[in-house]
């Protein structure tokens, strides 16, 4: 009797054991089944997207090979020069009496004298050309095409790309005046514009 007590638990226990193993493989399943459909709802998303961006690919391809050569960046803008603002200085951001930052305004001028954003890649040296030769460059700075469209600054008074540059490290005290040197490659043309100008600290 004892015998066949001990079969009956144990064919309990192991069928409860299946039960339970089998209800976690069901939760597992469910759980993936939503995992796959949530995919396949962002996939359609995706897909749905493309599908909308390469329309407008074509649109703007049918525009531009429809364009007679000659007249193809005639409507553009034509940079002619860039300059450097006036407001271009060492400043005190952090009012401890210590001007730590440059800040660079620069102006793409095209042939009807207009600020246009024109779309570049910058390069900024600072100079002092009263230290000997080796020590006169200060430092230089690149901003990327990609950095450089997020500077786009606009006030009431005028418009113009407006880089800041930490010079903490690279001058001690602003005393003489000191030469900022820009060059500016234009990506529509390829042209290569440089100005510089003389900063008088105030």
């Amino acid at each position: 009797m004892k015998t066949v007590t001990i079969i009956l638990a144990g064919s309990l226990l192991a069928l409860a054991g299946g039960c339970e193993n089998a209800n976690s493989r069901q939760v597992s399943l469910t759980e993936q089944i939503q995992v796959l459909r949530e995919e396949k709802t962002q996939l359609t998303r995706q897909l749905e997207q493309s599908k909308t961006e390469n329309k407008q690919f074509k649109k703007q391809v049918q525009v531009l090979a429809g364009l007679k050569p000659e007249v193809k960046l005639e409507n553009l803008y034509d940079l002619q020069k860039i300059r450097i603002g006036r407001y271009t200085n060492f400043y005190d951001k952090d009012k401890d009496g210590k001007k730590e930052k440059l800040i660079v305004y620069i102006q793409p001028i095209d042939e009807e004298g207009d600020i246009v954003k024109a779309a570049g890649a910058v390069d900024v040296q600072l100079w002092d050309l009263n230290e000997k030769d080796g020590q006169a460059l200060l430092g230089q700075w690149s901003v990327r095409p990609d950095e450089l469209k997020k500077l786009w600054f606009a006030t009431l008074i005028t418009i113009n790309y407006r880089l800041t540059f930490d010079v903490a490290d690279k001058i001690s005290n602003v005393e003489g005046p000191l030469t900022v040197k820009v060059t500016f490659t234009d990506y529509l043309t390829g042209k290569v514009f440089e100005e510089q100008k003389v900063i008088k600290p105030r």
